[in-house]
């Protein structure tokens, strides 16, 4: 087997063929990991995760079957549909060396039923009708153990309720009662406008989008008919949600790398896939086709894979420093779960729409139930966020607390806590006692999200408290930290990452620093207390756009006391030959903030 992208990268997204294509480039790669000598599994690395590596062998046999499930209702592949029916009978037959095993409270294994459970509601015919009655006996069993374990309260329920659909289905007994008990849980952690939290009340992310609202509408098309009411719901939530989600994404194609479980990649676009199988217009046809189509576009051209064409874990190149811990070399194949377009018959008006472009806002728009104000400029997704946290996984902090997000510059993530350039502080307010173990934004005390900024109160000791203000000016936005500290501290601000390259123009004044770079230029000016610019150069492997990045600073010492810092920092996508009036014009004079940016002006009171 020789892997070749060629394809990939001139692969339009554009028909069903187009995407039936590029699934089976994209499986093609697996055929030689399957292993012979234990059924049921794939061996793709040896990277650890929180779950055993037999479980982790197990997921990465399961995944592709978010992808594999919508081909077989179009399409044939015998010998990949074979190995398939001898893995499932092997490993849920209690008898075979190759059982897969009495699942556990938490399970990974439980998350991985699935992508399985879903195969069975979409290829019934090609999957549990090809097996012996005691073989859908085995399977029932191992799948119903679901229904006997402690799950989190969160999109793991769905798991749960796709399992119990999938065995209704297929003629055995499920749990009504439970499944609707789990559909509750769910239904109290919605907030409004389509949006909901994924067990913690302060964690809106891609889980939304490809876990919550993803199940909801396969749960929509195979109940409609039996739960009509909820189904309904459903819907309204989805086509409410898809009003805002689509700001994630830019005219390019890029989506805000913003949360955990990034290195799913293309599972960015798996909900708008979702509402064409479920056969709801959020959005016109075309305009649906363009997120998904520039999406998926713009990932297979990227460094995405191993040698040998497999998925990598990562999200631009190859990068475990990002990984959480449930990350393990097969988990990355959750991005086929966009691949539920090939379940959509080729007549859908979908597959007959031009592609069309986003219709975004003039100027910011405020989602404060993603606690986040989205500025959709030419070129780029800036996403300012505030009151955003999951608590359990790694690099929390880059992954929520960031001032901003970008779909140009990306975001950087720590790769050790004692010295600055370790950290990935890029767009943070960084501070320490020594010039040694720099803390930045995790949790917030308090939030406010409003139409035209957003307000981070949180304190990185308990004598020190914080009040930032970020305004937003297209590409550009306005840093005020209101700082009342009971111990001396040394404060960095950082700007938005750049790639080092070879002859990359470097500006630097007393009171400014500018990197350009050929993704875009990016600049940090000190308006009040900050001096000190500089270039920081980052720990290789801390962006994820990038595997080498810098990005400029300013700095402050600060005594103990009430202080005040301001900075005007630019994330820019234009010619490094760009006038200085493309900067905006900002003033300080008697508390009062003036801003005047491309004919528009703006005022702001400073309280001290």
């Amino acid at each position: 087997f020789v892997f070749c992208q060629k394809n990939l990268k001139n692969n339009l997204f554009e028909t069903k063929k187009d995407f039936k294509n590029a699934f089976q480039e994209l499986i093609d790669p697996l055929l030689p990991f399957y292993r012979k000598d234990r059924k049921g599994r794939l061996k793709l690395g040896t990277s650890g995760t929180v779950y055993s590596e037999d479980a982790g062998e197990i997921e990465a046999f399961l995944r592709p079957l978010w992808g594999f499930g919508p081909f077989l209702t179009s399409f044939e592949d015998e010998k990949l549909r074979q190995i398939y029916l001898d893995g499932i009978t092997a490993g849920t037959d209690p008898n075979s060396s190759d059982y897969w095993g009495e699942t556990q409270d938490y399970d990974q294994l439980l998350v991985e039923m699935a992508s399985l459970a879903n195969t069975l509601l979409l290829a019934k015919e090609k999957t549990w009708d090809c097996l012996t009655t005691l073989e859908q006996d085995n399977l029932y069993k191992w799948l119903m153990q679901i229904n006997h374990h402690t799950i989190p309260l969160s999109n793991w329920l769905f798991f749960r309720i796709l399992v119990n659909l999938a065995m209704d289905y297929c003629g055995r007994v499920w749990d009504e009662d439970r499944v609707d008990k789990d559909l509750s849980i769910i239904n109290s952690c919605y907030l409004g406008n389509g949006w909901y939290y994924d067990e913690n009340p302060s964690q809106m992310d891609y889980y939304v989008s490809f876990a919550i609202h993803y199940y909801s509408l396969i749960y929509c098309k195979h109940m409609a008919a039996r739960d009509p009411k909820r189904v309904r719901i459903m819907k309204k939530r989805a086509v409410e949600f898809a009003q805002t989600f689509k700001y994630w994404f830019d005219e390019k194609g890029e989506a805000l790398p913003f949360g955990r479980s990034l290195t799913y990649r293309f599972s960015q676009c798996a909900f708008w896939s979702a509402l064409v199988y479920a056969e709801v217009e959020a959005l016109p046809w075309g305009e649906i086709k363009g997120i998904i189509s520039r999406n998926m576009r713009q990932w297979l051209k990227k460094d995405i894979f191993s040698t040998d064409g497999l998925l990598t874990i990562g999200y631009h190149y190859q990068n475990l420093v990002m990984a959480e811990g449930y990350n393990g070399p097969g988990s990355p194949y959750w991005s086929f779960k966009s691949f539920l377009l090939l379940a959509v018959p080729e007549d859908h008006p979908f597959w007959q729409a031009e592609i069309e472009a986003i219709r975004y806002p003039a100027g910011q728009i405020a989602v404060p139930e993603a606690r986040m104000l989205i500025s959709a400029s030419t070129n780029q997704i800036q996403a300012f966020v505030a009151g955003q946290l999951e608590q359990k996984q790694a690099h929390v902090d880059g992954k929520y607390s960031k001032f901003v997000y970008s779909t140009v510059f990306g975001v950087s993530l720590s790769k050790g806590s004692i010295y600055y350039k370790q950290g990935g502080f890029d767009n943070c307010l960084a501070l320490s006692e020594e010039r040694l173990y720099y803390r930045s934004k995790l949790l917030n005390i308090d939030h406010e999200i409003h139409e035209d900024h957003v307000v981070s109160v949180w304190q990185p000791w308990e004598d020190v408290l914080i009040r930032t203000t970020v305004i937003p000016i297209i590409d550009w936005h306005i840093r005020i930290h209101e700082i009342k500290t009971g111990r001396h501290l040394h404060a960095v601000e950082g700007g938005f990452s750049v790639p080092i390259q070879q002859n990359s123009k470097v500006e630097l004044t007393d009171g400014s620093a500018v990197c350009h770079s050929s993704i875009g230029t990016s600049s940090i000016f000190a308006l009040e207390t900050f001096g000190h610019p500089a270039i920081q150069v980052c720990e290789p492997n801390t962006n994820l756009f990038f595997n080498r990045s810098k990005f400029p600073s300013v700095e402050a010492d600060l005594q103990k006391g009430k202080h005040r810092l301001i900075s005007l920092i630019g994330g820019t996508v234009f010619n490094q030959s760009a006038a200085v009036s493309e900067v905006p014009l900002v003033q300080i004079k008697n508390d009062c903030l003036s801003i005047k940016y491309q004919n528009a002006e703006k005022c702001l009171r400073l309280d001290k």
